[in-house]
């Protein structure tokens, strides 16, 4: 098998259990090796872990264990196994869940997506697309899916040097899959819809806000997609409920779900939200903010902050006293610290005092591994606006 050496600071990452070996901390590797091969890991003459490599990647080696055994067929049952086991609570609550979440499941690249029994999947890096046969027999063994639909990440996988794959890789999938969370149904689109079909990190918190809800509430469902928040508020019995999304797909989702959950009171607009704010004169008790991801590089991250502020302020203007606003932000380079700051930020000259009400955080499904800092990313938190004075 192919060799990498480490150096001290591939080392100490390896030993701290994160998988993500950069360039940088890579002393030399097997001249023959080639974009996704499997290789052992080694600090000196120390062997750490085993991989797979793609020299033309920035993260040139992701770590799929730290003993030394065979990457093969069995190796992908054990982890999916192992997966479904820590996934087994959710069964009552839904029938849609996340099964791999890539790294955190300790199958980096690989993103696993359940929906009443069909499968969406990303094969997301070089080493993963090697091993794609493995991965999808190891499914259909273990999962006995009704059908298997591969949505990758374009973005992804053109950084891995990959074509960009989307298409029906096993069985057969509907055009629409009905799935439930907690009380609320939703049509779910596996093969037109964003990324894997239907944002499942979520379903915790749209239940959580949605439990402040009291009835003659006013709701404002910004970057609404599917209607998830607004939804759950229907449910909780909010007497109104405003959708706004840029999406033509989104606002057809929205439409389909709240017949499906026989919501009466509601408007949907189809507008940047951006734009909305900038005229809205509607007052609301509960606004949930749950952009896409502004900031996906560092690069990004000062406008992306600026983009925030902008949100919260004109959002906490038109918010009752004793209303509650939700902000969520999906982007790994966004930290809890900074959304607090912002909304501190926005509220200085306006006289608006804002009470923190709780952190929220991505569902036990997307696990966050303490010893990998990229499997920690949607970041929430719940405020209420009161006056005082």
């Amino acid at each position: 098998m192919k060799i990498v050496k480490v150096n001290k600071q591939g080392y100490e990452k390896i030993i701290a259990k994160n998988l993500w070996i950069y360039n940088k901390e890579i002393q030399s590797y097997s001249k023959d090796v080639k974009e996704g091969d499997i290789v052992k890991i080694f600090y000196k003459e120390k062997f750490l872990a085993i991989g797979y490599i793609n020299p033309k990647s920035k993260i040139t080696v992701r770590v799929l264990d730290f003993i030394d055994r065979e990457i093969n067929k069995d190796f992908f049952i054990e982890r999916i196994k192992k997966a479904l086991t820590k996934r087994q609570h959710l069964k009552p609550i839904t029938n849609a869940y996340r099964i791999i979440h890539s790294e955190a499941d300790f199958l980096p690249g690989l993103i696993v997506d359940y929906y009443d029994g069909y499968l969406s999947i990303q094969i997301n890096t070089y080493g993963m697309e090697r091993l794609r046969n493995l991965i999808i027999q190891s499914l259909i063994d273990v999962i006995n899916p009704k059908g298997i639909y591969e949505k990758s990440d374009e973005k992804s996988r053109q950084k891995e040097g990959l074509e960009t794959k989307e298409d029906l890789i096993f069985g057969n999938i509907p055009d629409s899959i009905l799935i439930y969370e907690y009380n609320a149904k939703f049509n779910t689109y596996l093969k037109s819809s964003q990324k894997t079909g239907f944002y499942l990190d979520q379903r915790k918190n749209r239940k959580v806000v949605s439990s402040y809800v009291e009835s003659g509430f006013k709701v404002l469902d910004l970057f609404s997609n599917a209607g998830g928040f607004g939804i759950h508020c229907g449910i909780s019995g909010a007497d109104y409920i405003k959708f706004v999304d840029i999406s033509k797909s989104a606002i057809y989702q929205i439409e389909e779900n709240i017949k499906l959950n026989n919501i009466k009171g509601f408007e949907i607009i189809k507008e940047d939200v951006f734009d909305f704010l900038k005229k809205e004169k509607n007052k609301y008790n509960l606004i949930i903010l749950d952009p896409p991801p502004f900031a996906k590089t560092k690069q990004e991250k000062e406008g992306a902050l600026r983009g925030y502020k902008y949100l919260i302020l004109n959002s906490l203007k038109i918010l009752e006293s004793d209303g509650y606003l939700a902000v969520f932000s999906c982007s790994h380079t966004v930290s809890f610290e900074e959304i607090l700051d912002i909304t501190y930020q926005s509220c200085k000259g306006t006289g608006f005092i804002v009470e923190f009400v709780e952190f929220l955080s991505q569902d036990v499904d997307h696990p966050y591994i303490v010893n990998i800092p990229n499997s920690f990313y949607l970041k929430g938190a719940l405020f209420k606006k009161f006056n005082i004075f």
